[in-house]
């Protein structure tokens, strides 16, 4: 029965990160409407979807309680807003480099989102790091640096997406709530933001949302696309580990990339290959040691059960 389990897991987490992976797909199709509006539009249709989740969940109490705990807790209220912007703007900027034809910058920021993660921490949390983290690490800086000094600018599209799902990261570890109910919270707070840009379009005769059902259709299914992978995410989290999650999550920036360079004739450059080569050997020596130290710790406290 548990392996039954598992194997779902891992079909639920695959069907999850491939969706992620395949939604430039989606953007492109936006093309024609404002990234403004698109991000906008987003967040309140994914509020939307969000909401009917939770009752078909089962999760209203509970969203509802976290609702009142935020209420009397204003720190809570702000680290969950703090979430919201970073969650945001990574959808903005994830939507605005497949519009404007960079998506392989896009796919490069997803790679090193866990190495940021883990320097976030470092800093932020004063985590330790062990030789083959610092030297994934070293690997994966020499990466950014051959972008940066073949095009002569910093890669911000890829730094911004990996910098602001980090430091969402961070602030999700205050809020400390289920993912689908956290996002229904994040998307909460942001809503009534998208509303008033929302609005501002509308008097100033400038939303797109109206001119047509296929544009309207695009818009609303923004939600869908936003929270349909998120639940097969959460489906996947409760039956896989950690460890097999940490490999499988690879999944969805080499389908973005693969995308990128052959479905929309982006050019992968010698200076990007050779970047992603660093990229990919830190993640490989990155993954390795979490697996690794992962296997180690649940020997031994087997072996603590055993002694006791």
């Amino acid at each position: 029965m548990k392996l039954n389990n598992e194997k779902d897991g891992v079909v639920f987490a695959v069907l999850s990160y491939v969706m992620w992976g395949v939604t430039p797909i989606y953007w492109k199709l936006t093309e024609h409407i404002s990234s403004g509006e698109i991000l906008a539009q987003r967040v309140f249709w994914s509020f939307i979807f969000m909401l009917v989740l939770l009752f078909l969940l089962k999760k209203w109490n509970i969203y509802v309680e976290f609702i009142k705990g935020i209420v009397k807790k204003p720190k809570l209220f702000w680290s969950l807003f703090l979430a919201s912007l970073l969650i945001s703007s990574n959808w903005g900027i994830f939507m605005w480099a497949v519009i404007e034809g960079r998506i392989v910058e896009a796919s490069l920021g997803q790679f090193i989102n866990p190495l940021t993660s883990m320097l976030i921490g470092v800093i932020a949390l004063k985590e330790r790091l062990n030789v083959s983290q610092i030297v994934a690490f070293v690997l994966a800086a020499i990466g950014v640096l051959i972008l940066t000094f073949h095009y002569g600018v910093v890669p911000w599209i890829s730094l911004s997406l990996a910098l602001t799902f980090g430091f969402y990261g961070l602030a999700k570890k205050l809020i400390k709530s289920d993912s689908t109910v956290g996002l229904a919270l994040e998307t909460m707070v942001i809503s009534p933001i998208a509303l008033v840009f929302m609005t501002y379009l509308m008097f100033q005769s400038q939303i797109q949302f109206f001119d047509s059902i296929s544009t309207s259709l695009l818009l609303m299914g923004s939600g869908i696309v936003t929270v349909l992978p998120l639940l097969f995410f959460t489906m996947s989290a409760q039956k896989v580990t950690l460890s097999l999650l940490g490999i499988l999550q690879y999944i969805s920036p080499t389908i973005v990339l693969l995308v990128g360079v052959f479905l929309y004739n982006e050019t992968l450059s010698k200076a990007h290959l050779i970047a992603f080569i660093f990229i990919w050997s830190a993640l490989a020596i990155y993954t390795f040691s979490s697996v690794t130290k992962r296997g180690q710790k649940s020997k031994y406290h087997i072996k603590k059960k055993i002694e006791a």
